[in-house]
């Protein structure tokens, strides 16, 4: 386990990366991660919690699932690259159709939609009722838009990297409050862990919302950071990305074809100043990879 975890922290540090990683087996309870209990601005994984939070009311009967809501186009609402945030004129579109389109293609309008049903502060208490302490929801999707990105022409995003870069402090600040931990929607990496136990093993959870939510995170079209490396003709792989500036994150549950099911969450921020990074959503599903094989292999 140090060998394995040793060369996930060298393919960090070589990438020019820092990270939060934790697997665990949803049947045992083994787990192994790295930097497991920091805590991070989410950006778009906060869609998960808001989809437990809304479900959860829905079913109570406070909320309808067919209800019908009137979403703005994206340039007089929430602006985002998919979904309703590309719309150019009002749409009313069903709340469950909301929730597919908030965590398949992590649709920001749709999301701030929820929120206007379910606010910050009442998504962090259902967490609460719901047992799960390691999440703080503050703010809108609408937010993560006005960070340094919108200030710059296309050809010169890198420069928001730059600022995203420099702003960080040592106790988890920011002088950008999208990436400040004390202003931004936070969680660690297992948080995330102990929701998604929750999502594919449900005691506290409804059974019913719990389902609902994996079957839309098993549509999740984001497929280019962890899927390469978890989904197979043997395994399915069911998840929700959140990127914002120098973080990209990814969590999700891999279900082998044996029966083996492991929870993955990824959390991790760049130090190199660049808007399209490839390179590090690879290195980023191959330390997932390898902390996962390391707990795979292991006898129970």
């Amino acid at each position: 386990m140090t060998a394995a975890l040793h060369a996930a922290r060298r393919e960090l540090e070589d990438a020019g990366l820092r990270g939060s990683f934790l697997v665990r087996d949803l049947d045992t309870g083994d787990e192994l991660g790295i930097d497991t209990e920091t805590e991070w601005p989410i950006a778009s994984l906060v869609k998960v919690p808001l989809a437990v939070a809304t479900l959860e009311r829905v079913a109570r009967g406070e909320l309808d699932p067919g209800a019908p809501i009137t979403v703005a186009p994206g340039g007089l609402s929430t602006p985002g690259p998919t979904g309703t945030a590309k719309f150019r004129y009002p749409a009313t579109i069903a709340l469950d159709d909301l929730l597919y389109l908030c965590l398949a293609i992590s649709d920001n309008g749709a999301a701030d939609a929820l929120f206007e049903l379910t606010s910050p502060a009442a998504v962090t208490a259902e967490l609460r009722r719901l047992g799960y302490e390691g999440f703080v929801v503050r703010h809108l999707m609408h937010d993560l838009s006005e960070t340094p990105v919108e200030w710059f022409e296309p050809d010169r995003k890198h420069l928001a990297h730059t600022l995203a870069i420099a702003g960080a402090t040592a106790d988890r600040g920011h002088s950008l409050p999208q990436l400040d931990i004390s202003q931004a929607n936070i969680a660690s990496a297992r948080a995330f862990v102990d929701l998604l136990h929750g999502l594919w093993r449900p005691t506290r959870i409804e059974p019913g919302v719990a389902a609902r939510v994996r079957d839309i995170m098993a549509d999740n079209l984001i497929r280019q950071r962890l899927a390469p490396d978890f989904s197979s003709d043997a395994s399915r792989w069911s998840s929700k990305t959140g990127t914002l500036l120098n973080l990209r994150h990814e969590a999700g549950v891999v279900e082998h074809a044996d029966g083996q099911v492991l929870a993955v969450a990824a959390f991790t921020e760049s130090r190199v100043s660049a808007a399209v990074q490839p390179g590090a959503e690879a290195i980023m599903a191959k330390v997932a990879r390898i902390i996962h094989n390391e707990l795979r292999i292991r006898p129970s």
